[in-house]
């Protein structure tokens, strides 16, 4: 099959130089090996050392399939089951307001458990690593009840119960990295080793990751890099491009956010799981542990649903499997096409930036699309929410430094604003919305959940706010 890999590599280049990204390397890999791979700026601030498919990336929230993965792999071998209660490996788990048997693996891996949005990653973040001073890094020090650097801290603040609890466990999806923490150290104990050696012997070498490694502290990432590692790159508080090597280090959330990789090694991996676990002719995981992860018992529809650590969704009559991620240095998106042989990844070493768009042009290119064509799942209606009474509120999160999202009615529109700013709600059918500080760009996704006439909560994007009561 022909592709148009020059027309994409102007693409990708021209998006790259307009969001001002420092440096991104990208891969898409098919049934023909390697279709298209690229590196675009640099790994140092002194724009002496390029980006190349080899130079090893942080990849955050990627890693929570592997994680995902490593659980569906061992309920292969009979070790575990996703049906298992949490609390059958680890006894003192509890989400407070829920029967101990009713949260199961199955809860966590689908950020369905009721956990809600809490400040222990970012605890975890700010008390071990060696951060830059900013206000968020005082605040999180400040407000941290411990160092948050163990398991079991972490499913001691949950059980008591600060935040309260998202229903019963299974009704609301709510973005966790608490769940993936806990799930981490479940593999440990249904494995018999740590997470880290049965990814590199189950996940990381059947696939031939050969430049991956789950590590918390970036130890052994510079042990395999041979040097060509990254730099971390963000702006300082007057807007200047800084530097440094200050990695994230969040030691109980490894699973959650902790790979390295590189995008060569990352399509890879997602090419693998596209064509049913089997990679360079060979079945290197099994097929039914890819079924678990993203299979027939997730729907297929425009809407993406989370599956076991990975979003899946259809466009143009492709299936979809896809997660992004982001630390400090770290913004990451990769995906797949489910069934037809292509993985795609996305590395850049800027924090906070959204480079799913680049991802999408190369899905574009495969699926035989205009390759600026944009994924939204969501669409406004054209027509107006007919009772914006039942939303009208403020609603609470405490992922980190709390976070208010204001919805009100002006001039006869709805309105939200954040600590940023006023933004545009526009209705997009049941109780959804998209929000538009300057179209055609949305900044959020909501999802309000009314009960009894007025909205209790609100799904922020992924996270569950909750509404803030006078």
């Amino acid at each position: 099959m022909y592709f148009d890999t020059d027309e994409l590599d102007n693409k990708l280049a021209e998006r790259i130089k307009k969001k001002k990204l420092h440096g991104v390397s990208v891969c898409i890999r098919g049934p023909q090996g390697i279709v298209f791979e690229k590196g675009y700026g640099n790994r140092d601030i002194n724009k002496t050392k390029p980006i190349d498919g080899d130079t090893i990336f942080g990849i955050a929230s990627l890693s929570k399939s592997m994680t995902a993965l490593a659980c569906a792999i061992l309920a292969t071998e009979g070790k575990l089951s996703f049906d298992d209660p949490v609390y059958k490996y680890i006894p003192n788990f509890e989400v407070p307001g829920n029967p101990r048997d009713s949260v199961t693996l199955r809860h966590l891996a689908m950020h369905t458990a009721g956990i809600p949005p809490m400040e222990t990653l970012e605890w975890s973040i700010a008390m071990n690593s060696n951060c830059r001073d900013s206000e968020w890094l005082r605040e999180m020090r400040r407000t941290a009840i411990n160092k948050m650097d163990n398991i079991h801290q972490i499913i001691d603040y949950i059980a008591e119960g600060r935040h309260p609890t998202l229903g019963g466990a299974g009704e609301y999806m709510s973005y966790s990295n608490e769940g993936y923490a806990i799930l981490s150290y479940i593999v440990d104990l249904a494995a018999g080793v740590s997470l880290e050696e049965y990814l590199q012997e189950k996940v990381f070498m059947p696939i031939g990751m050969t430049r991956s490694v789950l590590d918390y502290d970036c130890s052994e990432a510079l042990k395999i890099s041979r040097g060509n590692i990254t730099d971390l790159f963000s702006y300082d508080d007057d807007g200047k491009l800084i530097a440094d090597n200050n990695w994230s280090i969040l030691p109980p959330f490894r699973g959650s956010a902790c790979v390295k990789s590189t995008s060569r090694d990352l399509a890879r991996y997602y090419q693998c799981l596209s064509n049913n676990g089997i990679i360079d002719g060979k079945q290197a995981i099994p097929s039914k542990a890819v079924e678990m992860l993203i299979g027939a018992e997730f729907p297929e529809q425009e809407k993406a649903f989370y599956c076991f650590g990975l979003n899946k969704r259809v466009k143009h009559g492709h299936i979809i499997c896809e997660h992004s991620g982001g630390l400090h240095g770290v913004s990451s998106f990769g995906g797949l096409l489910k069934g037809e042989n292509y993985g795609f990844s996305v590395l850049c070493n800027m924090s906070e930036e959204n480079v799913e768009d680049l991802c999408w042009m190369m899905y574009n290119m495969v699926m035989g699309r205009p390759l600026e064509e944009d994924h939204y799942w969501l669409h406004p209606t054209g027509e107006d929410f007919t009772q914006p009474e039942m939303l009208i509120g403020t609603y609470s999160c405490h992922e980190g430094i709390p976070t208010d999202l204001k919805v009100y009615m002006e001039d006869g529109n709805l309105k939200v604003a954040d600590r940023v700013g006023e933004m545009t709600a526009k209705f997009c059918g049941e109780t959804w919305f998209l929000t538009f500080r300057e179209e055609p760009v949305p900044v959020y996704r909501l999802k309000f959940w009314v009960r009894n006439g007025i909205a209790w909560g609100v799904n922020v994007n992924t996270r569950l706010y909750q509404r803030v009561y006078d």
